[in-house]
């Protein structure tokens, strides 16, 4: 009797950013253009290195990978939230909210794997440059970034997986702009205290592991060209100063939230939109401002459209 008393659940109930509506509409337009500047940013360096011959080469393949990703990763929920603050009501179906769990894991755990790919593309340039041409062949590039949006994919569907056939039958307020795993799970009627242990070590265990590994490849880069040069260090801190910042950026977040055990509302609320809407936005710029080539190849797409214009 008790189960005939129950109602599945059939849409979400998102409650936003905060609980303004006048905040709400002054955030659209930053929201807005944020998310602009993201797409544009992102498919811009991905068609300069896709056009530009002179960038045909693994680490601006792994770059436009990277945005590529970034593109993908904040269309998942920007979108959304910004249409959201027009809505005094902000719901989601339940499938759109799986789908939420589903791509963010997705785009997600394969930024982080792609961010290793790049880190070994960075040792074998800095630590064995006579070598790199035979390493890092156009194969091996194209099976690197595959593995990552295989471990990316696997990583989701096991999050789906855990997810997807708990029995959620109200309440049904998300305390968040989009559907994260960690407040969804709150919301089945079930006892989920280990699965929610279990699913925060699988996200941990990947976002930790690849931290981890990042840190040490990147250390190693430059203790092994400090042995080799005095100015070593410094060209190699250079090189390796837009990769770190991304890495840091991106992998500060995810391991707060999924490792940190206390729940800040409104520290988990900022955490999320920095990695789902402003790191996307950040890369792009890190990368191109930083990198001499990318400048060239604009200045080039520059001159080359200012040519075709006045001829």
């Amino acid at each position: 009797m008790e189960e005939t008393n129950k109602s599945i659940v059939s849409e979400f109930i998102f409650q936003g950013l905060c609980n303004s509506r006048e905040f709400e509409m002054f955030l659209l337009l930053p929201f807005s253009t944020l998310y602009l500047v993201t797409v544009v940013g992102n498919l811009f360096v991905v068609l300069l290195i896709i056009t530009d011959h002179r960038l045909h080469s693994p680490m601006y393949f792994l770059l436009a990978n990277l945005s590529f990703v970034d593109f993908c990763l904040s269309s998942v929920t920007t979108p959304k939230l910004t249409t959201d603050f027009l809505k005094p009501n902000k719901t989601i179906s339940f499938r759109g909210c799986m789908s939420q769990i589903l791509c963010v894991h997705f785009f997600g755990g394969g930024e982080m794997v792609l961010l290793v790919t790049m880190a070994y593309d960075r040792y074998v340039a800095i630590c064995k440059p006579l070598h790199y041409s035979s390493i890092m062949d156009r194969q091996k590039c194209i099976w690197l970034v595959s593995i990552s949006w295989i471990i990316g994919f696997v990583h989701a569907m096991s999050q789906l997986a855990m997810i997807l056939e708990l029995p959620f039958c109200g309440p049904r307020v998300v305390d968040s702009f989009f559907c994260d795993i960690p407040l969804v799970i709150k919301l089945a009627c079930m006892d989920t205290h280990t699965l929610s242990t279990l699913i925060n070590a699988d996200s941990g265990f990947l976002a930790t592991t690849c931290f981890i590994v990042l840190l040490i490849s990147y250390t190693y880069i430059l203790l092994t060209v400090r042995l080799h040069s005095k100015d070593g260090a410094s060209k190699a801190l250079s090189t390796c100063t837009s990769h770190i910042t991304v890495v840091v950026l991106f992998f500060g977040p995810c391991i707060f939230i999924y490792l940190w055990p206390l729940s800040i509302t409104w520290v988990d609320k900022f955490l999320a939109v920095f990695y789902t809407v402003i790191t996307p936005l950040l890369n792009p710029a890190i990368y191109t401002l930083r990198n001499k080539e990318i400048k060239s190849a604009i200045q080039r797409l520059i001159h080359q459209s200012a040519h075709e214009f006045r001829g």
